[in-house]
């Protein structure tokens, strides 16, 4: 059933625009699904705005409109044709707005579909965009959208700075269950106090809603997320990067095919069952990625069908292939070596996980439910401290 009075940020800047932003000089920091309920662009609907002027577009990892593959793919600058305006890149020569960028610029505005996981880079674009406007003295509006998979659950380990990267910034479970302006409004009153902040909120968006819930369309915002399916198991199938293991890039289905070419599907699977994970049913079956990880070569593995969306557990589910490859396959399963999201030391799946306690945890055959206990513990505290306190909707 759609919820038809559901309106995000991009559908209600005009009305509910910062009175002491009126007339000032824009940045827009935009995506492919930067768009708002009749899917018209923000940068559009932003050139025709009598509010502001548009002085300039910025542009996170894959680029404005998601032509880049996956990470470290990095993309420059242009000038777009069709506006006459400098497009910017945030994951070129820098990931930080630099003074040049922001010299004919008075408010960064940012209007970026997050996917609810936080290795998700463009929550963290969003974060320079502020360490970048604090020291200019400029404004940040975001204009909210909501969390795809719901605002509701949250799972997985809290990052520990130690581990910080592009893959995880600050303190923040790996399934967060923020939207972009709940995560901003947190990292504003924790860490930016003095930035002149602003959120435009969405209109009638509850924490429980899915966004097949909701009246809007799943825009890809990148390459590699071309559905809300894929969306719903990316907290745990992006460990699966840390790996050998293909995490289904090359294929039809990114994040919810995975196997390796030393894999014997029936054997997985049946590891697998053994684990009773919720909501999951695993589908045997062989792939051949044409691209990234084993491309062309014939791989094992299996499909991830979601039975249940509100029972499953993304991040255990992916922790679970994780220790079952690991368990089955000694000789072959490998940690992929940095570098990776410009960390080049750390290991991935460190960076991924925000803690080297997992990895530890797998290659010392801890259970799976031992590990849970431990994620689960902190994300409690979190949500009981930290997260409650920033919520914008309920």
């Amino acid at each position: 059933m759609f919820n038809t009075s559901i309106r995000v940020g991009l559908d209600l800047f005009e009305k509910t625009w910062p009175k002491k932003l009126k007339d000032s000089r824009v940045g827009l920091l935009v995506h492919p699904a930067s768009v708002n309920k009749k899917l018209n662009h923000a940068v559009n609907l932003f050139i025709k705005s009598k509010k502001f002027g548009l002085k300039a577009l910025f542009g996170p990892q894959h680029g404005i409109r998601g032509e880049t593959q996956d990470n470290m793919i990095e993309w420059e600058g242009f000038f777009d044709k069709k506006t006459g305006l400098p497009v910017y890149s945030l994951y070129g020569n820098t990931r930080k707005p630099e003074p040049s960028m922001l010299k004919d610029v008075d408010v960064m505005v940012i209007d970026i579909q997050d996917v609810g996981s936080r290795y998700y880079t463009f929550i963290w674009t969003m974060e320079l965009c502020m360490q970048a406007c604090i020291e200019m003295n400029k404004s940040i509006v975001i204009l909210d959208r909501p969390n795809p998979i719901g605002g509701h659950i949250t799972e997985g380990p809290v990052l520990e700075m130690a581990y910080a990267s592009f893959v995880g910034q600050r303190p923040l479970p790996i399934r967060h269950a923020m939207t972009i302006g709940e995560i901003g409004n947190y990292l504003q009153n924790e860490f930016y106090p003095s930035l002149d902040f602003h959120v435009i909120p969405m209109q009638s968006w509850r924490r429980k809603m899915w966004l097949d819930e909701t009246c809007l369309s799943w825009i890809m915002p990148s390459p590699n997320m071309p559905t809300l399916d894929t969306a719903i198991v990316y907290p745990g199938m992006c460990l699966l990067e840390g790996t050998n293991l293909s995490e289904g890039r090359g294929t039809t289905r990114p994040f919810e095919i995975f196997g390796a070419p030393f894999i014997e599907p029936d054997s997985l699977v049946k590891q697998l069952k053994v684990l009773k994970l919720p909501g999951v049913v695993f589908r045997p079956m062989y792939f051949q990625p044409t691209f990234q990880k084993h491309a062309g070569k014939l791989c094992g593995g299996a499909q991830i069908h979601v039975a249940d969306r509100n029972k499953f557990k993304p991040f255990k589910t992916g922790v679970a292939i994780l220790k079952a490859v690991h368990d089955l396959y000694p000789k072959n399963f490998a940690w992929r070596k940095p570098p990776y999201e410009y960390e080049e030391e750390k290991m991935p799946i460190d960076i991924l996980a925000g803690t080297d306690r997992l990895r530890k945890d797998i290659e010392k055959g801890e259970t799976l439910n031992r590990m849970e206990e431990w994620w689960q513990e902190q994300c409690e505290e979190f949500n009981k401290k930290i997260r409650k306190k920033f919520l914008l909707y309920k």
